[in-house]
């Protein structure tokens, strides 16, 4: 599913949380009658994953988390990084083909980058809480996520996985789309 506001996805004024995007997750899930389900998730979606199996554990089996920080702390600074600069004109791009929005990127881009300047709060309280089958995921060339932030997810989720993909980074799935693929077959196949 595409994220209020992200590829066709549509939202209202309420400002950017990853609350309000979880409740967005059971909102579907209601609507397509499902009661329960796997959540797959990369860097936004692993948290808005995350946050489901803390407040809505009953609604989920299991989390592939791929990415995701716990904290604003949890993420390296961005603004030189060329990848990250890459990454953010090809959104611009996708986002104006897609979005029924498509002169609004700017105020989209400007509204998430303060959600990420001030969220996430996964403490290792609420972290701890957690008790379904969690894969805490990242590359080993990770350039946005602090690789001891992945650490602390890893280390808070009673009985969780930590596994971290050779040789892609952040963007793993649109680098090695088969490796990321077969990581997320093999969580899936496991009891």
């Amino acid at each position: 599913m595409d994220s209020r506001g992200h590829g066709r996805s549509t939202r209202d004024d309420r400002p950017y949380s990853y609350d309000l995007m979880a409740t967005d997750v059971v909102a579907l899930m209601d609507f397509l009658k499902l009661p329960k389900g796997v959540i797959v998730g990369w860097s936004d979606g692993a948290i808005i994953g995350l946050k489901l199996a803390i407040d809505h554990p009953e609604r989920v089996s299991r989390v592939f988390a791929f990415a995701a920080n716990s904290k604003p702390s949890g993420l390296h600074k961005l603004d030189d990084n060329v990848l990250f600069k890459t990454y953010v004109d090809r959104t611009r791009e996708e986002y104006e083909k897609l979005s029924p929005t498509p002169r609004g990127y700017d105020d989209f881009h400007e509204e998430m980058k303060q959600m990420w300047n001030a969220q996430p709060d996964l403490t290792e309280e609420a972290l701890g809480s957690i008790h379904v089958p969690v894969w805490v995921v990242d590359g080993d060339h990770e350039e946005v996520v602090r690789r001891e932030d992945t650490l602390f997810l890893s280390d808070s989720i009673p009985a969780s996985g930590l596994l971290i993909q050779p040789e892609v980074s952040h963007f793993s799935l649109l680098q090695d789309p088969e490796q990321f693929t077969d990581h997320i077959l093999h969580f899936l196949g496991r009891e």
